[in-house]
């Protein structure tokens, strides 16, 4: 009998549960039923028109062949351009790597900083995704368990307190606005942050995919403060093109060739059709401006409606577009919680285990990336649902 292959050990990584909630929602999808899905980060609204027209033109000239492994010139200078234009901030596009979603971003950040059993700090609750590649790479995720008192962001004095405790910290990695929480750094924070990583030299990771997605004042970017950050960002969210598999990175001087080779042995270059169909997502702002408003109207209506469905306890929602929930006095179980919930009303909702192993037990993640009516269908079959249980 002929053995099985062997599984490597850096495999046995937890999943990412939301995608198994999507999953489980498309599944009944498929079968007939109707889902409201408020599972999975992903916008309702379809690319803007000018990069769809963008990418109808690349495949009529078939420009598809390979790129530069950093990325387009072209492409690489309308995001220098955008970081002048939203941040006042001269940012050569020499140190801009375009690349296969945020998701290769970190891949490639982590590879060119990290050796085998570097720590690295992440806040808890935070994007599972972190921690499970930073494993898969034998790098050991360092976590901070963040509340209310700081706004569920990691302080200084905190990274200090790691520092003293584990001997040495090689990485601090957050997103502002963040996922799940939808909370944001303001700029005196965020300052303190990257002063102390800078001054225990400490590489500063900064996911900034959410950057855009804000509902009061701009989030600020951590390049204003130190311009050693490795800044991560996407088209996938305010831009609207999550399956287009397409983002950038921003490095300093002394690693865009690292990178740059890294890249091309494990990507060769981001999809050559996504880049020149992202060079036209700096066109359409207004358009994008729209759909951020869409997402606004739908953050408002379900912080009025959600108490009433059993759902009071959120967390601050500066952006983004997610609301996480303390479900502390309904279940101490999430993720059957939330099967139950998609089994019973066709509500798809993500467990907090996703983002937190300890507490999330005690929390669950609505999005509202989608359309007003989904909002307002979840809210009508929850409401009797909670009151009914």
């Amino acid at each position: 009998m002929r053995s099985k292959p062997r599984i490597a050990s850096r495999s046995h990584i937890p999943p990412f549960i939301v995608m198994d909630m999507m999953r489980a929602a498309n599944g009944k999808e498929a079968a007939g039923e109707h889902i409201i899905h408020m599972e999975v980060g992903q916008p309702s609204t379809n690319a803007p028109s000018k990069v769809i027209a963008a990418a109808h033109r690349a495949l009529d000239a078939d420009r598809l062949g390979y790129t530069d492994a950093k990325g387009l010139p072209e492409l690489r200078g309308r995001i220098s351009q955008h970081y002048q234009n939203r941040y006042n901030l001269d940012v050569p596009a020499e140190r801009i790597i375009v690349t296969t979603g945020s998701s290769a971003g970190f891949v490639l950040a982590f590879l060119a900083l990290f050796d085998k059993g570097a720590k690295v700090a992440l806040p808890v609750p935070g994007y599972p995704c972190y921690p499970h590649i930073l494993r898969a790479l034998d790098i050991q995720p360092i976590f901070i368990e963040t509340n209310e008192l700081s706004r569920w962001f990691p302080t200084s004095s905190q990274l200090a307190d790691l520092t003293s405790k584990h001997g040495s910290l090689e990485g601090l990695l957050l997103a502002s606005p963040a996922n799940p929480t939808g909370a944001m750094l303001d700029a005196p924070s965020l300052q303190k942050l990257t002063t102390h990583c800078a001054s225990n030299n400490i590489s500063f990771i900064s996911d900034e995919i959410y950057h855009g997605l804000t509902y009061g004042a701009p989030a600020p970017t951590a390049l204003t403060y130190n311009q050693d950050t490795i800044i991560i960002n996407s088209f996938s969210k305010y831009f609207s093109m999550t399956g287009w598999r397409i983002g950038w990175m921003i490095v300093p001087d002394h690693l865009v060739r690292p990178i740059e080779r890294l890249q091309q042995n494990l990507y060769i270059n981001a999809p050559t059709l996504s880049q020149l169909a992202a060079i036209k997502a700096f066109d359409c702002i207004d358009e994008l401006e729209s759909y951020k408003n869409a997402y606004q109207i739908n953050r408002d209506y379900l912080l009025n409606e959600l108490p009433g469905a059993g759902f009071g306890k959120i967390l601050p929602a500066d952006g983004a577009f997610y609301l996480y929930v303390d479900i502390s006095d309904l279940t101490d179980d999430s993720l059957s919680f939330a099967r139950t919930i998609l089994d019973e009303t066709g509500v798809a909702i993500t467990p907090g285990q996703d983002f937190d192993a300890i507490r999330g037990k005690y929390f669950l993640r609505f999005s509202y990336a989608r359309s007003l009516d989904d909002m307002q269908e979840a809210i009508k079959r929850l409401k009797p649902w909670i009151k009914n249980r």
